[in-house]
C-alpha cells in the first residue's frame, strides 16, 4: 500500500503542495487514458477543461456524462491512503473534475483559492490532482505559491465574464507574488496534492501538445459538506449542483455525524 513519508507529510504542511514519490502504475495510466477517450466522446458539446463531476457515470445532473472509470480511480486504496496521510483517517470524497487542455488552445486557469466556492465548513480539502499526460511548463501544467495556504486565509475573488478561461474567479491583485510560483511539472502517473487554500492556477495551453489531469478531492469526515451553501453563486463558469453531489465514506467514519451519503446516489445505494 502506498505511505507518504514523514518528510512528504512535513512538506505537504510547510509548503501547501507536494509530489510524492508513489505513481499510478503505468498499466493503470494507460487504462485511465481510454475512460478519458471514453469521456470526451461522450461530451462533444463540452469544453475539455470543463468536465466536472466526471465519476459519476453517465448523466450526472451538471452537464456532463461521466464514467465509471473515474470513480474507480478516486476510490483507489493507494491513493486514498496518499491522502490520509494529510487530512487523517476520515476520508470522503467528494468530486472528480477533468482538465483536459487541448493542444494551442488550451484555456487558462486563473490564480485563485478553491476554498473561495466549496461548502465545505469546516473549511478543509486534499485535492489529488493526477496527470494522465505530460504537463509541463510548456503546456499549462498547474502552478502553485508555496506557503499561500498558511493562516488559512481566503483573499477576494473577482469574477471576470470571459470565455476563455477554465474558471471565470480570479484573485484580486495584491494576494500573492507571482514571482514566488513554482511549476509542478509531471509525467503520466504522478500527482501532486495540495491544500484547499492554496493558491494555485495555471497557464494556457498554447503548445502542440494536448495536457490532461485528473483533480479528484477529499474532505476530512470532520467537516460537513453544507448542500445548502452557493459559495461562490454560480459565478464560476463550471455548472456544479452541490445539494445533490453525492458523497462516498471511503475511509474510517464520519465524525462530524451530519454528511448525507443518499443525496445523489441511485434509490437503494449509498455512498457508505
Amino acid at each position: 500500500m502506498a505511505r507518504l513519508s514523514a518528510d512528504e507529510v512535513a512538506h505537504y504542511q510547510a509548503e501547501g503542495w507536494l509530489i510524492p514519490e508513489w505513481r499510478l502504475p503505468a498499466a493503470r495510466t494507460a487504462a485511465m487514458r481510454e475512460a478519458l477517450d471514453e469521456l470526451l466522446r461522450r461530451n462533444p458539446g463540452v469544453r475539455p477543461e470543463k468536465l466536472v463531476s466526471a465519476h459519476i457515470d453517465g448523466d450526472n445532473g451538471e452537464g456532463v456524462r461521466g464514467v465509471a472509470d473515474f470513480l474507480a480511480l478516486a476510490q483507489d486504496p493507494d491513493i486514498v491512503d496518499l491522502v490520509s496521510g494529510v487530512i487523517g483517517d476520515n476520508v470522503i470524497l467528494w468530486g472528480c473534475h477533468v482538465f483536459c487542455k487541448p493542444a494551442a488552445e488550451g484555456y487558462e486557469t486563473p490564480w485563485h483559492q478553491d476554498g473561495h466556492y466549496w461548502p465545505i465548513r469546516p473549511l478543509a480539502n486534499c485535492t489529488v490532482w493526477l496527470a494522465l499526460e505530460p504537463s509541463t511548463r510548456a503546456n499549462g501544467c498547474l502552478r502553485v505559491i508555496p506557503r499561500s495556504h498558511l493562516g488559512q486565509r481566503l483573499h477576494p475573488h473577482l469574477h471576470e465574464d470571459r470565455t476563455d478561461l477554465t474558471l471565470n474567479q480570479r484573485l484580486a491583485e495584491g494576494a500573492f507574488d507571482e514571482a514566488d510560483a513554482v511549476d509542478l511539472e509531471l509525467q503520466p502517473g504522478q500527482m501532486s496534492l495540495h491544500d484547499v487554500y492554496m493558491v494555485h492556477g495555471a497557464d494556457a495551453n498554447r503548445s502542440a501538445q494536448r495536457r490532461t489531469g485528473v483533480a479528484l478531492r477529499y474532505m476530512p469526515a470532520t467537516s460537513v459538506f453544507e448542500r445548502s451553501l452557493r459559495p461562490s453563486d454560480g459565478q464560476t463558469g463550471v455548472p456544479v449542483n452541490f445539494a445533490q453531489r453525492p458523497l462516498w465514506l471511503l475511509k474510517g467514519r464520519d465524525v462530524s455525524g451530519r454528511n448525507d451519503f443518499d443525496v445523489g446516489h441511485p434509490p437503494g445505494r449509498s455512498g457508505r
